[in-house]
């Protein structure tokens, strides 16, 4: 597995190394021996999956306590996903990275905890999964929105025939200079 560094000192790209032949391909997307030499968390605490169609935005969602950091894969479809560094005490504070992941290719996107994460489908539907180094708490979960223009996050709508379907709960999201953020 490769572990590749991105423009946001602690988030990392992974490409797992696949083993393909006429019946399909085999990969590895899991080992803590080669997370823990990568300086990548070995302990995973839960496991959430989504299924959602084309052009569906969720985030940018973090947590205030018990923050959660995420290994984030489409295993069906291709999204674009964003992580944004929301810690305080960060050089790269309120900077944002974007990343396409697809089933095809495999990869998958580490995200540690103190950062916001939001994806957009842009295939016809798509399923992400991601391993959490800690326990979801509904009561510490808050939102900073997508569109927030001090942010300037460049989503791709110009692959969608229409605008981004967003939960009322993430149109309501924060914008960053009011955002309660995570002590990290």
């Amino acid at each position: 597995m490769q572990i590749l560094n991105t423009s946001l000192s602690d988030v990392k790209l992974l490409q797992p190394k696949r083993f393909s032949d006429e019946r399909g391909w085999f990969a590895e997307v899991f080992n803590s021996s080669v997370f823990e030499q990568g300086a990548l968390p070995s302990r995973f605490v839960q496991d959430n999956q989504s299924y959602s169609r084309q052009g569906v935005l969720r985030g940018l969602h973090y947590q205030v306590q018990q923050q959660q950091g995420k290994l984030v894969r489409a295993v069906s479809g291709h999204i674009w996903d964003v992580a944004v560094d929301l810690r305080r005490n960060s050089p790269e504070f309120g900077k944002w990275a974007g990343f396409h992941l697809t089933a095809e290719e495999g990869n998958m996107l580490w995200i540690p905890e103190g950062f916001a994460h939001g994806f957009l489908v842009l295939s016809a539907a798509a399923e992400v999964l991601y391993k959490t180094t800690n326990f979801y708490a509904p009561g510490a979960e808050r939102c900073v929105r997508w569109d927030d223009a001090t942010l300037a996050i460049e989503w791709p709508l110009g692959t969608l025939a229409r605008q981004p379907i967003v939960s009322g709960k993430d149109a309501a999201g924060s914008l960053l200079q009011d955002a309660e953020l995570p002590a990290v």
